[in-house]
């Protein structure tokens, strides 16, 4: 057998832990790393246009696949683009490892051409961050980052020096056995004893959900049916949570909608299960509540907790649902619902007067519309800024959809190169980028990345020649929107030139047939929708204040639009739930 070198090595245990793509862009230091790839049948180089894309397309696939993955940049320049992309993963829990390729090592420290040091660059944005600077060190050093990045969950950066790559791996390196999962994490009795109690000795309980709940849906629905708990949500548990969900009372934060904000405000005792949420504005200070989550270092950060619980929702969910006692007074619940649906009832009437024939269009008409045309199935990647209102409020949830964004890090440019990785991972599957115009000419040359590697992502591209979330946040607080406007082009004619499906719609009644067309498109497509960027309005009573960074301190609802199927659930469970 012909000995390997470095580079070889390295390719071969990321394979080994079940990584199956690579996404980067090439240069002189990454080479030996590369030709490994092209050398090696179980794993794929994904050229791009821009490393930032690369880093936001393993994202999301660790998001949607719960598995490793790993992207790479060349020296100095290529490998600093990753570090917007890699922030998004390691803040959304996103199993990453980036190769971080660097100058020759005989050079490292001397000022040499495109020198930076990696390996203290992205600490911050990583768990594990550490440089090779001798084949020695292989395979335990590249182990170790994927223990942290599987374990720990979040990104591992490995830097390597090009002439380390190209020279031969140590003999005898043992295949040692690699983490490829996490384990479940029960909490110690003494704790499940005292949330018992909690929960036991209060009136009225209230359920408030993120991410963390992934897997335990079913949990939830059978512990807020024993208390008779409403159920809020975070942005993040949105797509594990709403779903066939009979307490459902809606979302918390400034996107917000329903009663959740009134839920987590009027009970006795307020369940974080989950979730960072990280609006502590949001959050009550005069009731009790007790938080679980599985990273520690969440609990309490937010609010000051009465019981901080650590475990994993599901396993703690299981140990507690057969102890606690069951409520019989449901009429907490029931009110809940009742504001939930009234606020819904309110709201909704923004949307549905002549927004089948308002020029420009209502970015609400699209999102209801897409929602009811995407498949079943579909992965929706979502832009920062306006297209978060549109899918927290549009796009319905039902155990099989996913929705994911840069939830957690609030970067812009992130839907197109999401939805590049989330098209990785199953090509059959539904895939529908919600971009912005700002957004997506942020990082419009890997438009030509689907070209190229022939991906069917259909980009619906809400275009209101505005940076409208920056607007609205100037406008609440009380400045001239300023530097905001973008100039566009025919963005269809512009898919049409890189060789892709484009379609421009300006008028409502050609809307689905739009969309239709795209679906239909076997290979990438891109529907521009020329969308009104007046269509939000904001109450009169906000004042500057109450806004800093997304943190409202008022249960009121900013942004005056639409909820589509939302109210029709709601309703629903009003009817379904049996009174007392």
């Amino acid at each position: 057998m012909a000995k390997q070198n470095v580079a070889e090595q390295f390719v071969d245990i990321l394979t080994r832990a079940g990584v199956e793509r690579l996404y980067g862009v090439v240069g002189d230091s990454l080479n030996p790393v590369v030709d490994a790839v092209r050398r090696h049948s179980g794993i794929e180089w994904v050229h791009v246009r821009h490393e930032e894309t690369a880093a936001f397309a393993a994202g999301a696939e660790a998001q949607i696949t719960g598995k490793l993955t790993a992207c790479a940049g060349s020296c100095g320049p290529g490998n600093l683009h990753l570090i917007n992309g890699l922030y998004d993963a390691h803040r959304s829990m996103a199993p990453v490892l980036a190769l971080a390729s660097q100058i020759p090592s005989s050079e490292i420290g001397l000022g040499f051409f495109q020198e930076t040091h990696p390996d203290q660059l992205f600490r911050e944005c990583s768990h594990y961050s550490e440089l090779i600077s001798s084949p020695k060190q292989m395979p335990r050093l590249l182990q170790t980052a994927i223990q942290h990045a599987v374990g720990q969950g979040g990104v591992s950066v490995v830097s390597l020096p090009g002439d380390i790559a190209d020279e031969p791996a140590p003999q005898g390196a043992a295949e040692t056995a690699l983490v490829t999962s996490r384990p479940t994490v029960r909490p110690g009795d003494e704790e499940i004893d005292r949330l018992v109690r909690m929960i036991d000795d209060a009136d009225k309980v209230t359920l408030f959900c993120g991410s963390g709940t992934a897997g335990a849906h079913a949990e939830v629905m059978e512990f807020a049916g024993k208390l008779k708990a409403p159920v809020g949500h975070a942005l993040r548990g949105k797509e594990f949570i709403q779903y066939d969900n009979p307490y459902d009372v809606g979302m918390s934060g400034l996107l917000g909608y329903g009663a959740a904000y009134e839920a987590t405000h009027e009970c006795d005792l307020l369940l974080l299960i989950g979730t960072d949420f990280p609006y502590n504005a949001f959050l009550p200070d005069d009731v009790k509540i007790a938080q679980i989550d599985v990273r520690p270092e969440h609990l309490g950060r937010r609010s000051k907790l009465d019981l901080a619980v650590w475990g994993d929702a599901r396993e703690t969910l299981r140990c507690l649902i057969p102890r606690v006692k069951e409520k019989k007074n449901r009429r907490f619940l029931d009110r809940m619902l009742k504001k939930h649906a009234d606020a819904l009832e309110g709201v909704v009437k923004a949307y549905t007067r002549k927004v089948d024939k308002h020029v420009p269009i209502h970015p609400e008409y699209v999102a209801a519309l897409l929602d009811e045309m995407a498949d079943d199935d579909a992965v929706f990647t979502v832009d920062t800024g306006m297209c978060n209102v549109w899918a927290a409020r549009y796009i319905s949830p039902n155990g099989r959809r996913r929705i994911i964004g840069s939830f957690s890090h609030g970067s812009m440019a992130n839907a197109l190169p999401m939805a590049i990785g989330a098209q990785f991972t199953d090509r059959r599957r539904q895939v529908v980028s919600m971009s912005g115009d700002g957004g997506f000419t942020m990082l419009m040359g890997d438009f030509l990345t689907l070209v190229q590697h022939d991906l069917p992502v259909k980009i619906v591209l809400f275009n209101n020649s505005s940076l409208g979330m920056v607007e609205l946040e100037m406008l609440v607080a009380g400045l001239p929107s300023h530097g905001v406007a973008n100039k566009n082009p025919d963005f269809a004619a512009v898919a049409e030139a890189c060789g892709a499906f484009g379609v421009r719609v300006e008028k409502p009644k050609d809307l689905a047939g739009a969309l239709k067309a795209a679906f239909k498109h076997k290979g990438p497509a891109l529907v521009d929708v020329v969308t009104d960027p007046n269509a939000l309005s904001i109450p009169p009573k906000i004042s500057a204040d109450m806004v800093t960074g997304f943190a409202l301190s008022a249960s009121k609802i900013v942004l005056d639009g639409g909820v589509g199927r939302m109210l029709q659930m709601a309703r629903s469970n009003l009817r379904n739930v049996p009174r007392p």
